[in-house]
């Protein structure tokens, strides 16, 4: 009978896999936990939405000139004719919900964040899968260089609680619309020159969207670009203002950053502040966060013109780096009890003790196979019990038992009552 595998991209997670440890569910549910921690200490709150949504929301939301869109959304129609795509970024969704459920409405300022899977159709390579996970914030409400600062505070202390090492924040702003087609005009006027030495992508891009080509992974392109005009040079007095207050703030809070003229991030909604968040130790592909400000998008969507700021972060890319360096991580919870029963009324017995056990918090686990006692002791071994106890008629009639601490291999003797007191 054929066996069935896994689409090309995509990837489980597991229980444990000791070929691919970053695939093992201990470690994401730890990245995970952190997550949750440090999101509720920054007064965010969690929001879900659908796995896909209406097509025209990415194509309005992210932009058609962009590459999710254009290249790797996975567009589908339903029985009703609809044209759907799986989520390719989480920003476009929650903006949506914002409007649909008139969140507004009820409260000036929102923070949100998300841990959920986007679906990418990219050519499926190492460390590229069409299925990935981010964590992503968005913050509503306010347009100050401060909540630019807090975001970026709170990605920053994440990599930190998770052990991440060599962070830098670079930093850049692509100023508001005035700003933007002021430098616009003068990137045109630039690249011109070189227009028949460009990709085919940048070529695309020289009328509907030239700031792109600044993002461009050609190296022909990169060439040409190192000498292209900053987009520094032409913020407009707010938007200058909006940068130098963001760059004093990080300062404040001894957050590493440097200016990065080129880095304008892959979507059309953002303007002004816009960054990423690299580790050194991981060479050319050494980012692993980005996000920036997108002030205009929820009008764009039909929504009051509100600022807004957020980012996204791949957890592949984050458990993969904690692992390349070497970062202690937890292990995997253990059993604190592995209980063995010799016969009938020994497994009821040990039964009832599991039960108890766990209804007070206590993990444990039992011997349902009924194998000899030696195979018994080497899978309690191999689940890395605290401590193992082996039940049988005689120590039935006693009511005493012996546990065994499996790492010392000392034993101790107690009443089977007092098995409770002991482990918690």
């Amino acid at each position: 009978m054929k066996q069935f595998t896994m689409a090309p991209g995509v990837f489980d997670i597991l229980p444990s896999d000791q070929k691919d440890p970053w695939r093992n569910s201990h470690i994401w549910i730890y990245v995970e936990d952190v997550i949750r921690s440090l999101t509720k200490a920054y007064g965010f709150q969690e929001i879900r939405t659908p796995l896909f949504e209406r097509t025209e929301l990415f194509q309005r939301g992210v932009g058609e000139t962009s590459d999710i869109v254009s290249k790797e959304m996975y567009t589908f129609n339903d029985k009703g004719n609809r044209s759907l795509s799986l989520r390719p970024e989480g920003t476009a969704p929650v903006m949506r919900a914002f409007l649909e459920h008139q969140l507004h409405n009820q409260s000036p300022i929102h923070k949100v964040y998300y841990i959920a899977p986007m679906f990418r159709y990219e050519r499926a390579q190492a460390g590229r899968y069409r299925q990935h996970h981010q964590f992503g914030a968005e913050a509503i409400g306010i347009g100050g260089a401060e909540q630019d600062a807090e975001l970026i505070d709170m990605l920053y202390t994440l990599y930190n609680r998770l052990g991440l090492k060599n962070l830098c924040v670079n930093l850049n702003s692509i100023g508001d619309i005035e700003s933007r087609l002021a430098f616009r005009a003068a990137l045109q006027e630039y690249l011109q020159v070189h227009y028949d030495n460009l990709s085919q992508d940048s070529k695309n891009r020289f009328e509907t969207n030239p700031m792109r080509i600044l993002d461009s992974k050609d190296p022909g392109d990169k060439a040409i670009i190192a000498e292209a005009p900053s987009i520094l040079d032409y913020l407009n007095e707010e938007s200058k203002g909006h940068f130098e207050d963001l760059k004093m703030w990080l300062t404040r809070l001894n957050i590493p950053f440097e200016i990065a003229p080129l880095l304008v991030r892959g979507l059309d909604y953002y303007n002004k502040s816009v960054f990423e968040i690299t580790s050194g130790l991981l060479g050319a592909q050494n980012s692993i966060s980005g996000g920036g400000r997108y002030d205009g998008l929820i009008k764009t969507l039909g929504g009051p013109d509100l600022p807004a700021i957020g980012f996204g972060a791949g957890l592949e890319r984050v458990i993969q780096t904690m692992l390349k360096q070497e970062v202690s991580i937890p292990q995997a919870p253990q059993p604190r009890l592995y209980l063995i029963p010799l016969g009938d009324d020994a497994k009821k017995a040990c039964f009832d003790i599991l039960h108890q056990l766990r209804q007070n918090n206590i993990a444990a686990e039992m011997d349902f196979s009924g194998k000899k006692l030696a195979k018994s002791m080497q899978y309690a071994n191999q689940i890395k019990a605290s401590n193992v106890c082996v039940i049988g008629d005689e120590e039935l009639k006693k009511g005493v038992v012996s546990l065994k601490d499996m790492t010392s291999g000392n034993q101790k003797t107690m009443a089977i009552e007092e098995i409770f007191k002991h482990l918690s």
